[in-house]
């Protein structure tokens, strides 16, 4: 039996965003674990292939469209998941990327984005949390970005809206932590995800691919380093090498380190920016 198993098996989870990247990385590797996982995201068909995809554990899948723009949604949901019994984890996962520069962002893409970024985990977070308190123990994992730790050019909606996730599980495991609560929030770095691709639009139509960076990592492994985070009773889990050297150089004051790296990421987004703007005149 692997440590995984040991930890994670018997137990129940909610995982919001669960039917692509991370979400799906992290619900299978639960599943693998022995855990029973309660799977949500807002696209009915991404919901069916997952559903359909992970259709050998059985009664341990569920899956459940959720929106967690819609409150009243979300509110009916968790309460739905605790009727039926003990809840362990609620992983608040759901998200969009978001690039582009800060003079071309309207009102309504700063809604848009922190709408799903940092409502839908507040009310994910607030409907879970009397039950949690009822039972007296769980833990929430909320997922932010290495954009929730570091500044990242281009990205000032998404890195804003990342940040305040970071702030608020941060802030809110000293809350619970003498109430048997525990509170991790995760960090990826690069992650081969949809999130490489551009889309103003929640509903995730995507067009146009971005180039996806030759150091990001599966979604299966970012789910076992989650996991591993976990059982590690780690309160902050960078994902893949870059987004640790980050996170590292942040504790240790290396800003040195910090900037080379934003200098590098600056670049590369002007780069890809220059690219699109030769394909877009060639049309």
């Amino acid at each position: 039996m692997s440590e995984s198993d040991k930890f994670f098996g018997g137990k129940v989870a909610v995982v919001t965003g669960a039917s692509t990247g991370i979400g799906l990385g992290l619900s299978r590797k639960l599943l693998d674990a022995g855990a029973k996982v309660y799977m949500s995201s807002r696209t009915p068909a991404h919901v069916a292939q997952a559903a359909d995809a992970l259709r050998q554990y059985r009664e341990r899948v569920h899956a459940q469209v959720l929106d967690v723009r819609e409150e009243n949604a979300v509110a009916e949901y968790m309460e739905y998941v605790a009727e039926r019994g003990r809840v362990d984890y609620l992983f608040c996962n759901a998200g969009v990327g978001f690039s582009n520069p800060y003079e071309t962002t309207t009102r309504q893409d700063w809604n848009t984005i922190f709408d799903v970024n940092v409502f839908g985990v507040v009310s994910c977070v607030q409907h879970m949390l009397p039950h949690f308190l009822k039972q007296g123990s769980g833990h929430i994992v909320i997922t932010s970005s290495v954009a929730g730790i570091t500044p990242l050019p281009y990205q000032t909606l998404y890195v804003a809206s990342k940040h305040a996730v970071y702030g608020f599980a941060r802030s809110l495991r000293y809350e619970l932590g003498d109430r048997n609560i525990k509170v991790s929030v995760v960090c990826p770095g690069a992650i081969a995800t949809n999130i490489f691709y551009r889309s103003l639009d929640y509903s995730l139509h995507f067009e146009t691919p971005l180039a996806v960076p030759p150091h990001a990592i599966g979604i299966d492994e970012a789910g076992a380093e989650i996991l591993e985070g976990i059982r590690n009773g780690e309160n902050v889990i960078p994902l893949n090498e870059d987004a640790r050297g980050l996170y590292r150089a942040i504790r240790t004051g290396d800003y040195d380190y910090v900037e080379s790296i934003m200098q590098v990421i600056k670049q590369q987004a002007v780069t890809q920016r220059f690219a699109d703007a030769r394909r877009d005149r060639g049309r």
